[in-house]
């Protein structure tokens, strides 16, 4: 499989690095600044905070071409609709691997319905200079710990099948989720009131030392879960609608206190803009339901 990596920040870099480790033929789309970083010293990787770096030397492209089997997308949510038009220019399925509580269908009518995917990347890390810091196995990355593919009808198809391989040859515990847009706006469900009530506080531990703002919190998430037509997937977010709200405040403020929440403070006008996005997908999708 020929795979081009749409999106050189942490997710792109990371996942390219560890395909290109495994020996799949991949390159990496970059422009400006980090192109260059990456053609002087290719994808440099540290595991948390350390000195350690290690470089890889993924193939990195400025201008998509076609010749590729399949294109995973890794941007931002408001940064999607900026590049449909290149895409569909493009030959290849096209797996977005990004927070999406929209539906494939905005994704299909530009494209092609019959090439898009959709998935969530259940790794993370953050910029240090040129540096991609990727984090170490934490709670959070234990519960999110096999990465979700899907077709958007639901169906086991061979290229999907033939992904799902792929991606495990690399090391990713990659699986078909036979719902994966069920999956995805179950977790914007989540993470939008998550992430607009810390940043409301001024952060993790701000909103922790708040119990009304966590109970609110707590009543938005419901609400938007209650708006889906499924029961939520992952199933273990049911536990946010049948849980008593007394135990859901002690156990998400003492999450808000963690070392896991830590990267929740301080987000970036990149990270604000992707928030307002999917905060918007997700009214448009509860007001319809």
């Amino acid at each position: 499989m020929k795979l081009l990596v749409y999106g050189a920040g942490v997710l792109g870099s990371l996942f390219s690095a560890r395909m290109h480790e495994a020996g799949h033929d991949v390159s990496l789309l970059a422009r400006g600044e980090r192109l260059a970083a990456l053609r002087r010293h290719g994808v440099q990787l540290a595991e948390g905070d350390s000195p350690a770096v290690k470089q890889v030397s993924v193939p990195v492209v400025e201008h998509p071409a076609n010749g590729y089997d399949l294109i995973a997308v890794f941007v931002r949510t408001h940064q999607v609709d900026e590049l449909l038009g290149t895409l569909a220019g493009l030959k290849g399925d096209v797996l977005f691997l990004l927070n999406w509580a929209a539906g494939a269908e905005p994704l299909g009518a530009v494209i092609g319905h019959k090439r898009a995917l959709l998935g969530f990347p259940t790794f993370a890390g953050m910029m240090d200079g040129d540096v991609v810091r990727y984090r170490p196995t934490n709670i959070m990355t234990r519960l999110f710990s096999t990465m979700p593919i899907g077709e958007p009808d639901g169906r086991t198809t061979p290229r999907l099948e033939r992904i799902v391989q792929e991606f495990r040859t690399a090391g990713f515990k990659a699986k078909a989720e036979p719902q994966m847009d069920t999956w995805l706006k179950t977790h914007a469900a989540f993470e939008v009131p998550l992430l607009q009530a810390v940043n409301t506080a001024g952060g993790p531990v701000a909103l922790a030392d708040d119990p009304e703002a966590v109970r609110g919190m707590i009543r938005l998430m419901r609400q938007n879960l209650a708006a889906m037509p499924t029961s939520p997937v992952p199933r273990f977010f049911g536990a946010l609608q049948t849980l008593p709200e007394g135990l859901l405040t002690v156990m998400l403020r003492r999450f808000l206190r963690s070392s896991t929440a830590t990267q929740l403070n301080s987000p970036s006008l990149a990270a604000m803009a992707e928030l307002e996005r999917l905060a918007e997908q997700l009214r448009l999708y509860t007001r319809i339901r």
